[in-house]
């Protein structure tokens, strides 16, 4: 039996309008939900290149943030996970605060513990309103990649992932970001930044026995692999201190700063994908926020943009029938053309004079550089070195100990004399580098 009506079918129908039209014109009265996730979304986009996911978590020649890249540390080989919102494999299934949890606290799904490899105890500090934007953007704007992630190489006792929970306790702070005392706006900023979306420390600061941050240090310089992330305190002969505003400006936008530093290997990466594309807002807040990094000091005497050319450039031993110097004959032949005799380069090709690399207090960029070349891009600009290790062609190719000479002849003509290498130092930075 039909339930009887108490309304004509005309003034149901005059009712359905007013309804409507209450409806509409609330909506009226409203943002434009789309436009607003978009927005947030965007948001989203420009958090996650300031946190640089893309490096990490894209593997050479892979699918956008479909991990598999490798990443060499003292205990084994890590390899970055399927970030993408693939519901098998990535991060489809997981909740917001599931997310949240393995940005800010290392706990993925399923209660697993991740290595810090994962920078978490930086993003500890990323504040909830970008947790939203970037949980949007990986949602909605990644493409799903169904790919199964590879098996990390750890070794015992740290493949059992159930001891980080004491180092989480040892070195994770999970306090919410918030403004220090007599702080400026821009300062607190550029602080947000450097210590957590950049996650600066992770490579800059020098680890424990523990393989924890070593506070006492902080952005003091520390090794990464084959490469050497350098002191960028605030300390006059082993930080930045003589770094200009303009040259940290255009080394975080271009990876280039003139008779100061070029980037290359792991830093290269960063200008290529994360800091180029910084505001200049952004960018000034980090080099202000590193003007109040307290100075660290080392056991360096001179600054290392301090070394200019040597007596005798490579032009010196033209003509000799057996120069004594192995070194410069690669030197002449490999590297001259584009760096140029007496070292001052040309174009695009850097100084290897007042330059970072050839000054430094060990030789770990300047091997890794020969081995790897240089590839950055910034904006519409490309830079190129080949590679001279084992990656090159073979007409290019050099031995280890081809290496050596060169970087000893390198280092006593343009750069600090003090330090040399041999044939076995250059093999065990070949062996440590990153395919």
């Amino acid at each position: 039996m039909m339930r009887k009506t108490f309304f004509s079918r005309s003034t149901r129908a005059t009712l359905y309008l007013v309804a409507y039209s209450g409806v509409a014109a609330l909506m009226a009265t409203l943002p434009d939900a789309r436009a607003e996730d978009a927005g947030l979304v965007e948001k989203g986009r420009y958090i996650a290149t300031a946190a640089d996911c893309f490096a990490c978590h894209t593997s050479p020649g892979g699918k956008p943030f479909a991990g598999g890249y490798p990443i060499t540390t003292p205990v084994g080989t890590i390899y970055s996970t399927n970030i993408t919102p693939a519901p098998k494999t990535g991060i489809g299934n997981y909740t917001k605060a599931e997310f949240f949890d393995a940005v800010r606290r290392g706990v993925g799904h399923g209660n697993k513990r991740l290595y810090p490899a994962m920078p978490y105890t930086s993003y500890a500090g990323v504040t909830d309103s970008d947790m939203e934007a970037l949980y949007a953007f990986f949602n909605s704007a990644v493409a799903p990649v169904e790919q199964e992630n590879k098996p990390d190489t750890v070794r015992f006792p740290f493949n059992i992932r159930s001891g980080l929970v004491l180092w989480n306790w040892l070195y994770l702070d999970t306090r919410p970001f918030q403004a220090q005392p007599r702080e400026t706006p821009q300062i607190t900023h550029g602080r947000y930044l450097v210590n957590h979306l950049e996650h600066c420390g992770t490579c800059h600061t020098p680890r424990t026995i523990f393989m924890g941050p070593a506070s006492k240090r902080y952005l003091a310089g520390s090794s990464v692999g084959a490469w050497y992330a350098p002191n960028i305190t605030t300390d006059k002969v082993a930080g930045i201190a003589d770094w200009t505003d303009d040259d940290l400006r255009n080394y975080l936008k271009t990876g280039h700063a003139l008779n100061k530093g070029q980037a290359a290997g792991p830093m290269a990466e960063v200008v290529t994908n994360s800091t180029q594309f910084l505001t200049s807002n952004d960018v000034n807040a980090m080099i202000a926020y590193l003007r109040e990094v307290p100075a660290v000091a080392s056991d360096e005497k001179r600054s290392r943009t301090s070394y200019g050319a040597a007596d005798r450039p490579e032009d010196a031993a033209r003509g000799q029938a057996s120069p004594e110097d192995r070194g410069w004959k690669i030197f002449s032949g490999s590297c001259a053309s584009c760096h140029q005799a007496e070292g001052q380069g040309i174009n695009a090709y850097p100084s290897l004079t007042h330059n970072s690399t050839t000054g430094s207090p060990n030789a770990r960029n300047l091997v890794a550089t020969i081995l790897t070349g240089v590839e950055r891009r910034s904006g519409d600009n490309s830079v190129f070195m080949p590679a001279f290790g084992s990656g090159a062609l073979w007409v290019n190719r050099l031995s280890d100990q081809d290496i050596a000479d060169l970087s000893n002849f390198i280092l006593k003509t343009f750069g600090n004399p003090s330090v040399q290498v041999d044939a076995s130092y250059v093999a065990k930075q070949r062996a440590a580098l990153t395919p």
